[in-house]
């Protein structure tokens, strides 16, 4: 296990587990891909491909693009957000010099922005921490999208096929106090300041051909129940990335579900006794870090609460497919191939503690050592949002949790423990949910 300061985990204040904000954002709509399509036909790209101008390879890479970030345009805007978006995209493109259109068509490819790419080398990578003294990788404007091209697998890529468990033992006790994840950052984000609230919005995120499930040795009281398997076990399986499936073994099918399990900010001052601006990367918390949220791939949107200037951000640990808790201590560990993100900024809006939103659910996230508090924090969470967000009072919350709403737990193996709260979209009437915002 990874050594760490002593943290009372009952020292949370209720304060710190409230969520509030003043900013609102439009109301979130989904519309069916045929319509969207239509946006995309007809005149609109036969006028794209009757432009002399217009670089032929340079086009098929954004109508590609467009292909797999159709849904994002939908989730992110709605109909109308689509449609105003690609009549300034045309328009732009009837207007700008020869020399600037490829790169136009590419901004609007990514949703607008600049795209900045971040490579994994030993210059944005750092095994098992995050660093928040290294000066940023790259600094973005709210609204640009960054790429994250072939990341990293754990132990800044020593975890491949075939490495046997027992090498990869070796090289977590190498490094103590520190976390097997490959961290890329950090991203810094320009104008964003304590008390504010960054929205990571998932666009891309797509795994190698490969991954593995392991659980070390009993020895190095790793997992969920290392007293009972005190073998370490280490299973390579191939990923069919265009399907989204992969085979357990010959009767046992998995349907792939792809996500980063690290992803956040700069911790805010003490926790976990970090000094120097350094954190180990195992320990999830306030500023989202390790949590392992499944539900946190392509088409979902991540909020977490800044607690540096600039935020600055960092990322890891890819998982090809993961079951709630964790237990062994790895989900499907592997790099990708992309990840792909757009980074949104809202100001002061109060959120102490992460929050996911996806197509179907609003997500509230509670983390601490003791699974009693997290689950705690977690509850708070969700009943400050719906009275927040939705209107109920205090106690009409209270009681729609118990009823209306799934406490699952997240991983029982990264120090702190995670419970998240499941709020299905689904159970409150349109006119409501239309209204109902994170941010």
């Amino acid at each position: 296990m990874d050594p760490h300061d002593s943290h009372d985990p009952h020292a949370h204040e209720a304060d710190r587990c409230a969520l509030s904000g003043c900013g609102e954002v439009a109301a979130t709509g989904r519309i069916h891909d045929e319509a969207a399509e239509q946006v995309y036909r007809g005149r609109e790209r036969d006028r794209l491909e009757r432009m002399e101008e217009v670089n032929r390879d340079t086009l098929e890479r954004f109508l590609e693009a467009r292909s797999r970030e159709r849904r994002d345009f939908l989730r992110t805007g709605g109909l109308l957000g689509l449609l105003a978006a690609a009549g300034s995209f045309f328009s732009s493109v009837a207007r700008a010099d020869p020399m600037r259109r490829s790169a136009r068509l590419l901004a609007a490819a990514a949703g607008g922005g600049k795209v900045h790419v971040v490579e994994s080398t030993p210059a944005t990578v750092r095994l098992g921490v995050f660093d928040s003294n290294l000066p940023n990788v790259v600094e973005v404007e709210p609204g640009d999208t960054v790429v994250y091209p072939n990341t990293w697998s754990h132990f800044l890529g020593k975890l491949q096929p075939g490495v046997p468990v027992d090498e990869l033992a070796k090289l977590r006790l190498a490094n103590p106090g520190k976390g097997p994840h490959s961290i890329i950052g950090p991203v810094g984000v320009k104008g964003a300041e304590p008390g504010d609230l960054l929205e990571v919005q998932f666009l891309e995120v797509r795994p190698v051909g490969w991954a593995a499930c392991f659980n070390n040795p009993g020895t190095l009281g790793t997992g969920a129940l290392p007293d009972l398997f005190p073998d370490g076990q280490i299973k390579y399986v191939k990923l069919d990335v265009a399907k989204l499936t992969t085979h357990f073994n010959e009767d046992i099918r998995l349907p792939l579900a792809p996500f980063q399990g690290t992803f956040g900010v700069a911790p805010p001052d003490g926790f976990f006794g970090a000094t120097g601006g350094v954190v180990s990367s195992v320990p999830p918390g306030p500023h989202g870090g390790n949590m392992d949220l499944r539900e946190m791939g392509a088409g979902s949107r991540l909020y977490l609460p800044v607690w540096k200037p600039g935020a600055k951000i960092f990322t890891g640990d890819s998982h090809a497919l993961q079951g709630d808790g964790e237990v062994n201590l790895t989900a499907l560990e592997t790099a990708m191939k992309e990840v792909r993100i757009r980074i949104l900024l809202h100001k002061q809006a109060g959120l102490q503690w992460p929050f996911v939103e996806t197509p179907t659910h609003w997500i509230a996230l509670g983390m601490d050592k003791d699974l009693n508090v997290a689950m705690r924090i977690a509850l708070l969470n969700a009943i400050d949002f719906l009275s927040k967000r939705a209107g109920l009072t205090r106690l009409d919350a209270y009681a729609l949790c118990s009823v209306g709403v799934s406490f699952r737990v997240t991983q029982v193996v990264d120090i702190n423990k995670g419970v998240h709260a499941m709020i299905p979209k689904s159970i409150f009437a349109p006119r409501l949910a239309s209204r109902i915002t994170v941010a």
